[in-house]
């Protein structure tokens, strides 16, 4: 079986239907190899596939993070940013400059949740962790600025 028959397989079995344009967007992702917006994927189906929309990618781009078969990075600049594969728990330092995304592999945060929850009374689902900075590169070309 091919990673694009797992793909659609997975979203039929969430009671999901299986569109061209899904076809198309799951396809378009498997050309992907870093992280990637809804604007960017656009662009880039809409060579080959002039009548997906914009809203399409999004609504689409929604349901597969859903199902596990991309992950939501989180927030660059003004839009969300994924990448492929399933979603895993994670968090990310962003370069405020030149928008690049690293994942922090590692959590550390268990404790500190389960503080939170026992001081607070909360039921804690899940928690997500952005730091904003400069990256080397971007530190050089503003010479010690944050912009």
């Amino acid at each position: 079986m091919t990673p694009l028959e797992m793909k659609r397989r997975k979203l039929r079995g969430g009671g999901n239907k299986i569109t061209p344009q899904r076809i198309a967007i799951l396809k378009a992702i498997d050309g992907i190899h870093s992280q990637f917006t809804p604007q960017e994927l656009h662009r880039k189906l809409s060579a080959e596939h002039p009548e997906i929309g914009l809203v399409t990618v999004y609504r689409t781009l929604k349901l597969l993070a859903k199902s596990g078969l991309v992950c939501l990075m989180g927030n660059i600049g003004r839009s969300q940013s994924y990448a492929r594969g399933p979603q895993q728990h994670h968090h990310h330092l962003i370069c405020a400059g030149c928008d690049m995304v690293v994942d922090i592999p590692t959590c550390g945060l268990d404790e500190l949740e389960k503080r939170l929850a026992h001081e607070t009374g909360f039921t804690i689902s899940r928690h997500h962790l952005e730091f904003t900075g400069l990256c080397r590169n971007c530190q050089a070309v503003s010479a010690g600025g944050l912009v």
